[in-house]
C-alpha cells in the first residue's frame, strides 16, 4: 500500500492513527538532527517530523532531496496551539515518521517550479517540460478547473435532456474556412482523410436522423497560426446542436449555464441578465469589434460628416471618421499617445492616431491648430464633451477606422485601469453579413459558416447583393473574447447551392464535397440550431486568464510545437513508402 490518504485530508481528527502518505518532498530542514519535511501531492501539504532515535527513517530523510517520491508510514500528532499553521488545511497535525521509503530519486531541475514565478521562466522551457510545470500549483488548479467546469456542462446538457454523441475523428477535407490536417490512407493511396475542424456536418446529420438534442466535448483540429488565445493545432468546444428551436428559444435554454459558470463556478458577478444582444454593425460601430469587452464603455462615435466639412485635409476627404473621448484622458502625454496609443491603431491598418484634448473647456494641442474655432464649437457640441478628456481619431476605410480605434479602446481601459476584473459581460452578436470581400483577392467568401441560413432564405440570396445578406447566425462573446459561433442551420439543398455558388463552388462540388448532408436533406431535415463554445477560451474568460496555454495541459507553442514530445517530426522513410508519398524539400 503506497497510501492511505493524501497530504491534504489529515486533521486533529485523526489524531494517534497510523497511516501511510506518499508524495513529493517539497521542503526539508535539518534543525539540529530533527527533520521536517513537507510532503505534497495535489491535494495538499503534510509536514513529516522525523526524529534522530529512528535511526533508520532518520538515514533516508538525511538523503532527501528537492523533488524526491517518497513513502512515508506514521502516527499523526496534533501540534502545540502556538505551533499550528494556518496557512496549511493540515496545518493543524504533523506525522511522526516510523517508516521512509524513497520511490524515486529526481535530478536537479531545469527550472525552480515553486520558489520562483512563471514570468522568471521562459514560455519554451516550460513546455518542454511541462510536466514539470504542471506541478506547480497554479497550473494544477487550472486544470483542475477545467475538469469541474467540463463536469458542470455535462450535468446540465443532460439535464436539459441532451445526449452525448461522438463523431468521427477521420473525415473527409471540406472548406470550412480553415486549413485542414490531412492523414494519407495506406488502403487507398493518393486519397486522404481530414480531421475535424468541427463536427458540423455530422451534428446537421445527426439532427436528419431524429437525434433532436445532441453535445459532446468535441476536439477540433484546424492548422492556423498560433495567437495568444488560439491553441495552435487542436482545441476542444462544447458542441451542440437541436431541432425544432428557434435562435431565441436555443439561446433562452443555454444562458443559464454561463451564468451558472461564472458564478457558482468561478465566483465572479455577470454583469447582465439574459445576455445583451448586439448586431454586428452596431457592434463594430460602437466598439469597433466584433467581440468587444462591454465592462467599460469608450463608445466610438461617427464624426465624419463633422470632418468632410472642415478644411483638415486628412478629414475632409476620409471615407470614414471615428473618435473616443476618453475621460481623464488629459492625463496623458504627447509621447504617449504619438507612440503607444498610434502603435496600436497603427497595428490594424490605421495611418496614424489624430488627437485632440479638451481641457477647461477648450479644444487643444494635437491636430486643433488646423480647425477654427466654428470647428471645434461644433465637436464640443456634437459629442457633448465635459472638461478633462482626451479625443482620438482615426480617418480611413470603414472598417481599418473602426477596428484600429477598437484596439485603442482596449488598449486604453487597461491602461486607465477601467476593467473590473470580477465582472464578465456576456452578450450575443447577432446580424452577421452571410459574406465578405476578400481585402487581398477582391473574391466574396462566407464570412462565418457556410452552412448558416441566411435570413431570407433563397430570396434574399437571388435578389440581394451578397454583401447586403444577412445570416441567422449568433456568436457568444464575454470580455473581448469570442467564445461561440452559432447559427440557425441551413436544411434546404437548393438554399445551400446557391449559398455556395456565390463563392464560386457549383453544384457538383458541393454534392462532392457536403454529399452526405445533401443527400440527407431529400429524406425529411428538420429545422436545427446549435453553438459550439471553445472550452479553452471558456475558461480564460472564468479565470481571468490572458494566455491560453495556461489551461491546456500539453499545448504547442507559439510556432505550433510539441517541444516535450518533439512533434511535429521527420518520420521513417519506410513509412513514407508504404503510403505512396515523398516529401520534396522545399527552395529556400
Amino acid at each position: 500500500m503506497y497510501r492511505t490518504h493524501t497530504c491534504g485530508e489529515l486533521n486533529k481528527t485523526n489524531a494517534n492513527e497510523e497511516v501511510t502518505l506518499s508524495g513529493w518532498v517539497h521542503k526539508s530542514r535539518d534543525l539540529g538532527g530533527l527533520i521536517f519535511i513537507d510532503l505534497r501531492d495535489r491535494y495538499g501539504i503534510t509536514q513529516v517530523t522525523v526524529d534522530p532515535e529512528n535511526k533508520e527513517a532518520h538515514e533516508v530523510a538525511e538523503g532527501l532531496h528537492y523533488e524526491y517520491v517518497v513513502k512515508v508510514t506514521g502516527k499523526v500528532v496534533v501540534r502545540p496551539e502556538k505551533m499550528v499553521n494556518k496557512e496549511l488545511a493540515t496545518g493543524e497535525i504533523e506525522l511522526c515518521a516510523d517508516k521512509m521509503e524513497i520511490l524515486s530519486k529526481a535530478e536537479p531541475l531545469p527550472f525552480e517550479i515553486f520558489e520562483t514565478s512563471k514570468e522568471g521562466v521562459k514560455e519554451d522551457l516550460r513546455l518542454t517540460y511541462r510536466f514539470l510545470d504542471l506541478r506547480r500549483e497554479p497550473m494544477q488548479k487550472n486544470i483542475m478547473f477545467r475538469d469541474q467546469m467540463v463536469t458542470h456542462i455535462r450535468q446540465y446538457m443532460h439535464d436539459k435532456g441532451y445526449i452525448h454523441i461522438d463523431t468521427p475523428i477521420l473525415t473527409s477535407s471540406s472548406p470550412e474556412g480553415a486549413r485542414d490536417f490531412l492523414v494519407p490512407s495506406r488502403l487507398h493511396p493518393g486519397k486522404f482523410y481530414a480531421l475535424p475542424q468541427a463536427p458540423q456536418q455530422y451534428k446537421q446529420l445527426l439532427m436528419v436522423a431524429g437525434f433532436d438534442k445532441y453535445f459532446q466535448i468535441a476536439p477540433c483540429m484546424r492548422d492556423e497560426d498560433p495567437r495568444a488565445d488560439r491553441v495552435p493545432g487542436e482545441f476542444y468546444q462544447l458542441d451542440v446542436e437541436s431541432s425544432f428551436l428557434s435562435s431565441q428559444e436555443f439561446q433562452a435554454e443555454m444562458e443559464p449555464l454561463f451564468f451558472e459558470l461564472t458564478e457558482d463556478l468561478a465566483g465572479k458577478k455577470a454583469m447582465s441578465k439574459p445576455f445583451v444582444r448586439i448586431p454586428y454593425l452596431d457592434a463594430m460601430n460602437k466598439y469597433g469589434s466584433d467581440r468587444p469587452d462591454l465592462r467599460y464603455e469608450l463608445e466610438l462615435s461617427d464624426v465624419t460628416e463633422w470632418g468632410n466639412g472642415t478644411d483638415f485635409n486628412v478629414f475632409k476627404t476620409a471615407e470614414t471618421i471615428k473618435v473616443i473621448v476618453v475621460p481623464g484622458g488629459d492625463k496623458f502625454s504627447r509621447k504617449e499617445i504619438d507612440e503607444e496609443l498610434a502603435g496600436q491603431a497603427k497595428k490594424l491598418g490605421a495611418k496614424g492616431l489624430a488627437w485632440m484634448k479638451y481641457v477647461d473647456g477648450v479644444l487643444d494641442q494635437g491636430v486643433s491648430k488646423f480647425f477654427n474655432e466654428t470647428d471645434k464649437e461644433g465637436l464640443i457640441k456634437l459629442l457633448a464633451l465635459k472638461d478633462n478628456c482626451v479625443l482620438l481619431f482615426v480617418a480611413d476605410k470603414w472598417k481599418v477606422a473602426v477596428e484600429s480605434l477598437g484596439r485603442v479602446r482596449q488598449y486604453v481601459a487597461a491602461k486607465l485601469d477601467l476593467i473590473d476584473e470580477n465582472l464578465i459581460a456576456w452578450a450575443w452578436i447577432v446580424d452577421f453579413p452571410m459574406y465578405e470581400k476578400d481585402e487581398e483577392t477582391g473574391e466574396i467568401k462566407f464570412c462565418h459558416n457556410p452552412f448558416s441560413m441566411p435570413i431570407g432564405g433563397l430570396q434574399a440570396l437571388q435578389e440581394k447583393d451578397p454583401l447586403d445578406v444577412k445570416a441567422d447566425q449568433y456568436d457568444i462573446i464575454a470580455n473581448g473574447y469570442e467564445l461561440s459561433s452559432g447559427a440557425v442551420r441551413n436544411y434546404d439543398k437548393e438554399i445551400m447551392y446557391k449559398a455556395f455558388s456565390i463563392v464560386g463552388h457549383d453544384k457538383k462540388e458541393v454534392d462532392q464535397k457536403f454529399g452526405a448532408m445533401i443527400n440527407s436533406f431529400k429524406f425529411g431535415a428538420p429545422p436545427t440550431c446549435g453553438f459550439a463554445p471553445g472550452i479553452e477560451r471558456l475558461m480564460m474568460v472564468l479565470l481571468g486568464i490572458d494566455n491560453i496555454r495556461e489551461v491546456v495541459p500539453f499545448p504547442k507553442n507559439s510556432q505550433a510545437q510539441d517541444l516535450m514530445m518533439g512533434a511535429p517530426g521527420e518520420v521513417d522513410p519506410a513509412q513514407l513508402a508504404e503510403l505512396g508519398i515523398r516529401v520534396e524539400k522545399k527552395e529556400s
